[in-house]
């Protein structure tokens, strides 16, 4: 059996995207490792055993180009509101609320926020399935 243990994205500058993670999602370092080309840091908090790997290659002056094969990471949290509401005055400018039904049932209730790098991250009501 697998488990899923993180996730990497490849970041321009550490510690803007830390203080991000930090900031908009409650994760906090808990490795750090430092080569001479690339640098890992391991992002996670008490809600789950998942990691951020946030990966720094060293030298690097460019943004990471996205592509079109990247989607997204998710999140759950209690209160969405409340999170869109703290994630603005945050100043991350998170993009509108959507309710997503099927069926005439509810089926999940999220928006949408960018990390620095602009990475997509889907911020999800606890609700059914996602818990």
């Amino acid at each position: 059996m697998a488990k899923a243990i993180h996730s990497m994205i490849r970041v321009l500058d550490e510690h803007r995207s830390v203080d991000f993670y930090s900031q908009a999602f409650n994760l906090t370092v808990a490795d750090r490792l430092d080569f001479d080309t690339f640098t890992l840091i391991y992002m996670s908090n008490s809600e789950s055993s998942f990691e951020i790997e946030l990966t720094v290659n060293k030298g690097t002056t460019e943004p990471y180009e996205l592509g079109n094969g990247y989607g997204h990471l998710a999140v759950c949290v209690d209160d969405l509101d409340s999170e869109y509401k703290r994630l603005s005055d945050l100043g991350y400018s998170p993009r509108d609320i959507v309710e997503f039904n099927k069926d005439g049932s509810l089926l999940a209730r999220f928006f949408f926020v960018n990390d620095p790098d602009g990475y997509a991250i889907e911020v999800l009501q606890r609700h059914g399935r996602f818990q």
